[in-house]
């Protein structure tokens, strides 16, 4: 089920205010206490605590100060960029065609990201896709979408993209469920290519990729593929939306999930001959 981006981004502020509520109460203070400690009405905090309006950055900074919480806001204020962009529509931005859509964050984001966290159940990702695969995957998708045909653009825009795997400075820690090894987009000799683009690909020194075997005992499942930029930004992507999330604590727990993968995965040799294995299935 997919969240309409307007409801989402109502329920975000509403529980934004529940927890602005939760702060002020935790103070012992009155909502009357605390708009005069911050200077403004009292049917505004009242406003603020229940969702009717959404809070500047500024209103959370006063806020958390007269209560003399000023460790919550980070994640209020990471909350509050949530609230004001909680969903970008696929389908939307599809309407520009699919090099739109694989361009939805900025390309400074990848430039300035050192580290790299990726974990993907049933794709390769696209800094290590081969243009075959990628066009395969990609021409579902803008069937889908019903976007503009305009594949070898995106396509192009990808290809572009894996520069930033030789780039001094960088490092791109990778978890890969074997399933991903497995989901065909294209023929059997597109998917044989993209699992030696693989192999190559794990040669690099800036790369350390692993592979979770279909069967084995493992503490943590993700419920999806996601994509974290330092300890700045997790992206995850659904069938129709492309959903950022920028709170600290939220962020962390991602952290959590994926040593909890890595800590599973087979690496080096054993991950080699996995894919070998897989791509030798393919004949």
């Amino acid at each position: 089920m997919t969240t309409n981006p307007s409801s989402s981004a109502k329920q975000a502020q509403q529980a934004l205010g529940v927890r602005l509520r939760e702060i002020r109460r935790d103070a012992g203070l009155t909502g009357r206490a605390l708009a005069a400690a911050t200077g403004q009405h009292y049917t505004r905090v009242s406003k603020l605590e229940n969702g009717v309006q959404q809070p500047t950055s500024d209103d959370i900074r006063d806020w958390c100060r007269a209560c003399a919480a000023d460790a919550e806001i980070p994640d209020l204020l990471a909350t509050l960029r949530a609230v004001e962009s909680a969903y970008v529509e696929f389908r939307r931005q599809a309407r520009a065609g699919m090099k739109r859509v694989l361009g939805i964050r900025a390309p400074t984001l990848y430039e300035e990201t050192r580290l790299f966290r990726i974990y993907e159940h049933n794709v390769i990702p696209g800094l290590f896709q081969t243009p075959d695969y990628c066009a395969a995957m990609l021409s579902f998708w803008s069937r889908f979408l019903d976007a503009p045909n305009d594949l070898e653009e995106a396509v192009a825009v990808r290809m572009e993209r894996q520069r930033i795997l030789y780039q001094r400075g960088k490092r791109f820690a990778v978890v890969l469920e074997e399933q991903a090894l497995r989901t065909w987009f294209g023929d059997a000799d597109t998917q044989a290519n993209q699992l030696d683009r693989l192999l190559t690909v794990m040669s690099l020194p800036t790369v350390a990729l692993g592979v979770i075997p279909l069967m084995v005992q493992r503490g943590a499942v993700p419920s999806a593929g996601f994509w974290m930029f330092d300890n700045q930004l997790v992206a995850l992507e659904t069938p129709t939306a492309s959903i950022e999330v920028t709170q600290p604590s939220e962020i962390e727990l991602y952290g959590r999930m994926f040593e909890n993968l890595h800590q599973v995965a087979l690496y080096g040799k054993p991950a080699r001959d996995l894919i070998t294995r897989v791509a030798s299935e393919l004949a």
